[in-house]
């Protein structure tokens, strides 16, 4: 069923129940503009009794007191219900954003939410600083994208956004190409021997037997930050070097240490600066909840 359908299902009477039925299928398919329309037919229904319920009380004169009546009477019932549902700051929105959040999928609004955020557990006594402007901006801004590639690869949106924030400064240190645009790498992945796409050549900081080292090395450039983030999720996600890594999605400390004992990255304090960005952004996204 396609979305054209979806608006025919909403503005059928609120009582169909084959429209709420199909309704509910679709949302159970992890739609966004599904959870939207069944969540409108929902408060349809709850308005429809209510209006029921408000009439009964009133009328009680035993003038329409006939299967007509009954049948009139409850059509404009059911039209009136469907007129006052879905309204913007209704019921129907809360029942989407509530039905969203439990799916893990975008919300009826467009945005994003990940589904397992408040079962990570994080990284315990770092990250408690109130968060900057720069930290806040940056976590709103990759917030969506973070939460499609989430959705297909299981790594959660708030380890991914906190490591981009690390490794670029939270927006402020982007990989740059020559021409000084944007090379969309946020995560600091370099261009190895197999890498056939586009290369950034930049001056970056190494650590040789924990002893920073400038040197120029070749990191890989895209089209877009959704390309980023999806690079890095296949990285994780298909390289045997981070076959354990994957498995600790449920801890930010755990998720730290182990990219940094795979190799990751240099840096002998990486696992810590990643657990408090990390921990940062869950603190953001937890207070937008």
């Amino acid at each position: 069923m396609g979305v054209g359908n979806l608006t025919q299902n909403s503005n059928a009477l609120a009582a169909d129940a084959r429209s709420l039925n199909s309704l509910k299928l679709q949302a159970g398919q992890n739609t966004p503009a599904a959870i939207k329309e069944a969540a409108k037919q929902f408060e349809s229904l709850f308005m429809r009794e209510l209006i029921k319920s408000m009439r009964e009380a009133t009328m009680k004169s035993g003038m329409l007191e006939s299967a007509q009546g009954d049948l009139g009477t409850d059509l404009l019932d059911q039209q009136l219900a469907v007129q006052m549902s879905g309204r913007p700051g209704g019921l129907s929105d809360i029942i989407a954003q509530q039905l969203s959040r439990q799916m893990g999928v975008g919300d009826a609004q467009g945005g994003a939410r990940p589904a397992n955020r408040q079962a990570i557990q994080p990284a315990a006594g770092v990250g408690n600083a109130t968060p900057t402007v720069s930290q806040t901006s940056f976590v709103q801004r990759f917030n969506g994208v973070a939460a499609k590639v989430e959705q297909s690869s299981g790594i959660p949106a708030s380890f991914m956004i906190g490591q981009a924030g690390h490794e670029t400064g939270w927006g402020r240190h982007e990989i740059k190409n020559t021409d000084g645009s944007t090379s969309f790498n946020l995560f600091g992945i370099k261009a190895g021997a197999g890498w056939k796409g586009k290369v950034a050549e930049v001056t970056t900081t190494e650590y040789v037997n924990g002893v920073p080292q400038k040197t120029v090395a070749k990191f890989r450039a895209y089209n877009s930050y959704e390309e980023s983030f999806r690079d890095y999720a296949r990285l994780i996600s298909d390289s045997p070097r981070y076959a354990q890594v994957r498995q600790q999605t449920g801890s930010v400390q755990a998720y730290a240490s182990g990219l940094q004992r795979a190799g990751y990255a240099t840096d002998p304090d990486y696992a810590n600066k990643l657990s408090r960005a990390i921990n940062t952004t869950l603190r953001l996204q937890r207070a937008t909840a």
